[in-house]
C-alpha cells in the first residue's frame, strides 16, 4: 500500500512537467489522478493494516509529503502561471498559499473526532480547478484565495469524503460525480458540456452545504 501511495509523487512529477510545458489541462489532469490515489490509499492501508505489517515505515509522513506537493505546491505554481491575478500580486498569492498550507499540514488538530477537517485543508488543487474553469476576475480570485487561507486557522469544518462516516456512501458518490464533471469541464468548454456544468454546480453546493451544516451544528450543540 505504501507503494500505491508513492505513485502520488510520480503523478505530481508529471503534473509539474506539464506545468513547465505550458500545458494547464495536462497539469490539472495529473493532479486529478494524484487526488484519486490520495483518496483511496488511506482506506486501503487501513483495510490491510499496513501499520502492523511495516511498523518501521511511517505511511502518514509519506502521505503528508506527497500531499503538500500535489495539493499545495504545484497548484500554487499552477495558479501563478495560468490564472489571471491582480498586477504584482502573483508572487504574494503563491506565498499565501504555501505558508497557510504549511500551517495546515503541521496542525496536530487538523481533524475533528468525526474526521471532518478543522479549517481549510489546503485543497488548492481543487481551488485551481474552480478558478481555471470559472475564469473569475483577478481581484475576486485573489480575495477567494486570501479568504480560504484565512479559514485555515478557523474552526470551520470541511468534509473528508473518504473518512467521515456520516453519509459516507453519499459523500463518496457525490465526490466521484464532482470529479467526473470537473474532468469533463477541464477537457472542454462549458458551452459543450452543459450537463457537466450543472452536475459540477449541484455537487459543489452539496459540499458547501454539508460543511456549513457541520460547522453550525457545533455552535448549537
Amino acid at each position: 500500500m505504501h507503494a500505491f501511495t508513492a505513485i502520488g509523487v510520480l503523478l505530481g512529477t508529471m503534473a509539474m512537467l506539464a506545468l513547465v510545458d505550458n500545458n494547464p489541462v495536462g497539469c490539472l489532469l495529473w493532479l486529478g489522478a494524484a487526488m484519486l490515489v490520495d483518496g483511496f490509499d488511506g482506506t486501503l492501508a487501513r483495510k490491510f493494516d499496513v501499520k502492523t505489517v511495516l511498523p518501521h515505515f511511517d505511511g502518514s509522513t509519506l502521505d503528508m509529503v506527497i500531499d503538500y506537493l500535489t495539493w499545495a505546491f504545484i497548484p500554487a505554481l499552477f495558479i501563478y502561471f495560468f490564472i489571471e491575478l491582480p498586477p504584482n500580486l502573483g508572487l504574494l498569492t503563491v506565498f499565501i498559499i504555501l505558508l497557510s498550507s504549511m500551517f495546515c499540514f503541521c496542525n496536530v488538530n487538523m481533524k475533528s473526532q468525526d474526521n471532518f477537517f478543522v479549517g481549510f485543508p489546503a485543497a488548492w488543487n481543487v481551488v485551481a480547478v474552480y478558478v481555471y474553469i470559472l475564469d473569475l476576475p483577478p481581484w475576486f480570485t485573489f480575495a477567494v484565495i486570501v479568504l480560504l487561507a484565512a479559514l485555515t486557522v478557523t474552526r470551520m469544518k470541511f468534509l473528508h469524503p473518504f473518512r467521515v462516516r456520516l453519509f459516507m456512501p453519499l459523500n463518496i458518490a457525490v465526490t466521484l460525480a464532482w470529479f467526473v464533471c470537473a474532468t469533463s469541464l477541464v477537457l472542454s468548454t462549458p458551452e459543450h458540456a452543459a450537463w457537466a456544468l450543472w452536475g459540477w454546480g449541484v455537487t459543489s453546493v452539496y459540499f458547501v452545504g454539508i460543511c456549513l451544516w457541520r460547522t453550525a451544528k457545533e455552535w448549537f450543540d
